[in-house]
């Protein structure tokens, strides 16, 4: 425990070049300066600032001040006890930083990724994006950086940027060998930021607001956890989730050998890996997870920016973090009753420290209320105002939490089952489809028909184990820092496999190409057309189609068989590449801890695979580890290239298989590489890498049309209320208020770190203070246009009242930012009507 100077009521000696007498201490004043500088030894080793024997008696006679040989001398007989006690005094082992820092691209206009869904437009934004980053090192030694993104996927493209915008700000501190920066597949985050044809063609191409916003961000959650480094522990914890995932093309699974999958309990993964970080002063500081299950728990016509299940989780778990005080002056969590926060009905709260204590509602109030009618837009000077809730917390210690993927291609939040939704009867087990029609097939969540309630309720769940295994985290990470990187060409990767017969033959991945059952879909999203999965024919019109863009030759068709191919993407190359070639693998070490980051959705069993082989590497080696090894896959991350199934499940060919890029023998890449990777960690050998990947930011083409102005009606002002609130209004917890604004284009600024929306409480001394805002669960931001081309705009705020609400008088607030046809962006502000809460 640090304990000051001023604390212990002793200045400081002075320094030789003092011009007074010194005068020795009385005995009284020896014992408490002797436990200073007790104390001050203590925290140098702490800090872990190399002593050697000469160095710490010369300090020790520097800061004796005069007090002779024999005090010296005893100083010299305590500097060595605690020396030789610094398995008991030293440090933790690491240097531990957490930075988080919002990502929320634009919310207007701007397709979605994930689903390909030409229709799935951005309007709105059911809480905001994060990037969550933790940095790890050791005092004087490596050190590593994971970030969890609220999106999709990693990017080749931004991946490539963050890393020079750290070289240029720390030198070759971070590079491409220790920074890993992973998605956790959100399907409801503006799309356009990765650089490859095929992943842009749904968001007209390049979206250089939705890059430039996530370069950003997590830029700025690196500096964060960076400038957070401080020394600490790390606890590492396993355990099972049963209900947060289902296998969602079990009849490729049940391709894999019976003798394998009789290893395993069940089809999909169900282990929760849990690393939770405590600083040595502030207690527990943070934690990261990984867990497969895919980001579709909101559909494919959902509108509304969203970090879906998983970032659902993490918000849960950092407001609890919140009210249980974290971080705090200790290393231990108190028990909490979870049952009492997230109760089914509950709806979690992102701001708790503003809110004040419950009080009964009065017909005064309620008369209150009336009193405040709807402010009518005005003009602000910028946007600095709309991130006031966030300024007021910004000087406080941060509790970090993210919820990671991992290896999530076959495994679904819809855990009720697939169905028909025109009988209602479940779908076809081996093609999904319903009388033959694949679109009609659909996954339902465990909240079905609300898709919102089933993002909650799979968050939830992943929150709770977190909780859990964040509780009762007891084994201690120890060991060094390593990791291991590379590119590979995946397009023509020679990979030695196994036989029938019992020897080994080389093979080669293939240039990347997509099957039919790739227009298929999912059961999480249906595609379109006469697609269906477990296709290995394929159609004669799709294939003329495909002709016209690039027919595959017979060597490609060979290579991927029995894939038949509907779109040859590693041979298109105008008007410029259409898919990846050259990959990052990459593997992390952290004590007994190693993270495979991987770029693409590996399916469980391809998953468990990878794993095994790795683990069976490093155990095998020098010693340095043992069976408590702890592996985990860390999929999308750095780069994307879609699926990984394993060589049986790519037979079937369906949804999976056909998106496995590489052809059948994909699998087998990785192992072979990652086996490597773990080769040359367990023999500290350097891996070369003989690739590059593109940085294809310059050739970016971008078709979404930019916003050319905004406008309202004659005598109507930007933020003036367009459907208020009812006069005289009370609400009860769990209902709904709403109300609509004149407002404008979300993409004129995406108010980052802000908030397009709030809610306000009145305090006791007639002041309007925020309590809830556009990162809040219970409060939506709804923007629409009355048509497509046009420029007058709408924003509507919806709040339902959460059941932790204080009773009191409320009103609704809207900040936007309009562009006029010449002139600079304005930013406005309006309130509605004035209403009270039960």
């Amino acid at each position: 425990m640090y304990v000051s100077k001023r604390a212990l009521n002793v200045s400081p000696c002075q320094s030789l070049s003092h011009r007074g007498p010194v005068r020795p201490p009385s005995p009284g004043h020896l014992l408490v300066f002797s436990k200073f500088n007790i104390l001050d030894l203590h925290e140098l080793i702490n800090k872990s600032i190399p002593l050697s024997f000469m160095e710490a008696s010369s300090w020790l006679r520097y800061r004796a001040c005069g007090f002779g040989s024999s005090r010296i001398w005893l100083w010299l007989l305590l500097a060595l006890v605690l020396l030789n006690c610094s398995l008991v005094l030293s440090a933790s082992p690491y240097l531990v930083g957490m930075g988080s820092f919002d990502i929320t691209g634009p919310a207007a206009d701007v397709n979605m990724m994930g689903y390909a869904n030409t229709e799935q437009i951005a309007s709105g934004i059911h809480f905001r994006l994060k990037s969550r980053a933790f940095i790890v090192a050791e005092p004087n030694g490596k050190r590593v950086v994971f970030v969890n993104l609220d999106a999709c996927m990693a990017s080749q493209i931004v991946t490539i940027k963050v890393l020079e915008r750290l070289k240029a700000r720390y030198g070759d501190l971070y590079n491409e060998n220790n920074v890993a920066i992973s998605g956790i597949h959100t399907h409801a985050g503006p799309g356009g930021y990765l650089q490859y044809i095929v992943y842009i063609v749904t968001s007209l191409g390049f979206v250089r607001q939705s890059f430039d916003v996530i370069v950003d961000g997590i830029e700025q959650s690196i500096v964060e956890a960076h400038n957070n480094l401080r020394p600490g522990k790390i606890f590492v914890n396993k355990g099972d989730l049963l209900d947060a995932g289902v296998n969602r093309s079990p009849s490729a699974y049940l391709n894999n050998p019976a003798e394998e999958r009789s290893k395993y309990q069940y089809n999909v993964d169900k282990e929760m890996t849990l690393i939770k970080f405590v600083d040595d002063e502030l207690g527990p500081v943070g934690s990261f997870n990984w867990f497969a299950t895919h980001g579709t728990s909101m559909s494919r016509t959902n509108s509304l920016i969203s970090g879906d299940n998983k970032g659902a989780a993490a918000r849960f778990m950092e407001d609890w973090a919140a009210q249980m005080g974290l971080p705090k002056q200790s290393a231990h969590a108190n028990s909490y009753d979870l049952r009492s926060l997230h109760k089914t009905s509950v709806l979690p709260r992102r701001v708790s420290t503003i809110i004040p204590e419950p009080n009964e509602i009065t017909d005064d109030l309620i008369q209150l209320a009336s009193s405040y009618e709807a402010s009518g837009g005005r003009r602000l000077a910028g946007s600095r105002i709309t991130r006031r809730i966030r300024s007021t917390q910004q000087n406080k210690p941060k509790f970090v939490s993210a919820f990671c993927q991992s290896n999530c291609g076959d495994v679904s939040p819809n855990v009720l089952g697939t169905f028909c939704i025109d009988t209602n009867l479940p779908c076809d087990f081996n093609h999904s489809t319903c009388n033959g029609k694949n679109e009609l097939c659909y996954g339902r969540g465990p909240g079905y028909p609300d898709e919102f309630e089933s993002t909650r309720v799979i968050g939830n769940r992943q929150f709770l184990k977190a909780v859990d295994l964040f509780n009762s985290a007891s084994e201690e990470i120890q060991g060094k820092i390593d990791y291991r990187h590379t590119y590979l060409d995946f397009s023509q990767l020679e990979v030695k496999v196994s036989t029938s017969s019992g020897g080994q033959q080389t093979v080669k991945t293939c240039p990347a190409a997509m099957g039919f059952a790739f227009a298929a879909g999912t059961t999480d999203g249906p595609g379109a057309f006469d697609f269906r999965q477990g296709d290995v024919k394929g159609n004669p019109f799709w294939r003329l189609v495909r002709n016209l863009l690039k027919t595959p030759g017979n060597d490609q068709v060979e290579c991927h068989s029995p894939k038949p191919i509907l779109l040859d993407t590693g041979e298109m190359k105008e008007p410029y590449d259409w898919a990846p070639a050259i990959l990052p693998v990459q593997m992390i070490r952290i004590g007994q801890l190693v993270i495979l980051c991987v770029p693409g959705e590996f399916t469980t069993m391809a998953g468990r695979r990878l794993r095994d082989a790795v683990k069976t590497v490093l155990t095998n080696g020098n010693g340095e580890f043992n069976r408590n090894i702890h592996v985990v896959l860390a999929g999308l991350t750095n780069s994307y290239s879609q699926y990984i199934t394993t060589f049986e499940e790519y037979q079937i060919q369906r949804y999976e298989g056909a998106s496995t890029l590489y052809g059948p023998h994909t699998l087998s890449a990785y192992i072979q590489e990652f086996q490597k990777l773990a080769m040359a960690m367990i023999a500290n050998k350097e891996v070369p890498t003989n690739f590059q990947p593109p940085d294809l930011l310059d050739k970016q083409i971008g078709l979404l049309p930019g916003v050319v102005f905004d406008s309202t009606p004659l005598g109507v002002k930007f933020g003036d209320v367009s459907s208020d609130v009812p006069g005289n209004s009370t609400f009860n917890k769990g209902s709904t208020v709403n109300a609509t604004f004149y407002s404008a284009c979300p993409r004129n600024d995406l108010l980052t770190d802000g908030t397009f929306a709030l809610v306000e409480k009145l305090d006791g001394n007639n002041n309007w203070v925020p309590v809830y805002d556009d990162d809040d669960w219970s409060l939506c931001f709804k923007w629409s246009r009355p048509a497509r081309l046009s420029s007058r705009s709408f924003a509507t705020l919806e709040w339902t009242v959460p059941e932790d609400a204080a009773a009191g008088v409320y009103r609704l607030r809207h900040f936007g930012a309009s562009k006029p046809m010449f002139g600079s962006i304005r930013h406005f502000t309006g309130t509605s009507r004035a209403f009270a809460v039960r």
